[in-house]
């Protein structure tokens, strides 16, 4: 399997291209604020040709490159229906502006073709199987993406912006809810085998062991405890 992933923009969001192999199709994940060349230079490097864009929620960290890169190639890109509106109307979904220089650099709205996501699906895309997981807490529509181990590779787990090595999202923008995202750690992230790969939105990638071991957020949730007070990321 090939995952070839960059930070992209203001945010350093993170982008995922995931194939079964160079050559062939794949799928991208979170094109966020410019990350529309990285995708072309990685599309071109490992020779790929794109099927769809799957969106782990609806912040424009996250979203910003959708309509350019779907438009490109022509592909359908997936959300969960309560982040929709993040798409045409970033700054509702943050509760204040982001600044009309950065505004002036973004192609707001939907693509051509958007599909909905909805908790438990699995995805059968560019040979590739991911399985969703409803995920609120940062925002309502978050959702993960986890990829089954293969015979020589781990599970992967794309946790959007639900847990970062260290440390877990934000939960103090519209939509967001300590509460839920307290919850949403405990029964996407906390039943996952220690070998599972973690992929985050935001930051290096690291292991469910190794935050089940470190991460205070995670730590508190295992042993039935409130939230730590360490900080979070993302948007």
């Amino acid at each position: 399997m090939l995952i070839a992933g960059f930070p992209a923009g203001a945010w350093g969001t993170n982008c995922y291209l995931v194939a079964p192999a160079a050559g062939e199709e794949c799928v991208i994940i979170d094109p966020g604020h410019q990350a529309a060349e990285g995708v072309e230079e990685a599309l071109k490097k490992h020779r790929l040709k794109p099927v769809a864009v799957v969106l782990t929620h609806g912040h424009i960290d996250h979203v910003a490159s959708v309509v350019p890169v779907c438009g490109a190639h022509d592909v359908p890109a997936w959300i969960h229906p309560e982040d929709r509106f993040m798409m045409s109307d970033p700054e509702k979904a943050l509760g204040r502006s982001i600044g009309m220089p950065l505004m002036g650099e973004l192609t707001v709205g939907e693509p051509d073709d958007v599909r909905e996501l909805t908790d438990g699906a699995k995805l059968e895309l560019a040979g590739l199987e991911f399985s969703v997981a409803h995920a609120p807490g940062h925002t309502k529509g978050s959702v993960t993406f986890r990829m089954p181990e293969g015979a020589d590779i781990p599970s992967v787990f794309f946790s959007g912006d639900l847990l970062f090595a260290g440390s877990i999202g934000r939960t103090d923008l519209p939509g967001g809810s300590m509460t839920d995202i307290l919850g949403s750690l405990a029964r996407v992230c906390l039943p996952l085998d220690d070998s599972t790969v973690v992929l985050s939105g935001h930051g290096p990638q690291t292991t469910i062991g190794r935050e089940r071991a470190t991460n205070p957020f995670l730590r508190d949730v295992a042993a039935g405890q409130g939230a730590a007070q360490a900080p979070r990321r993302g948007m």
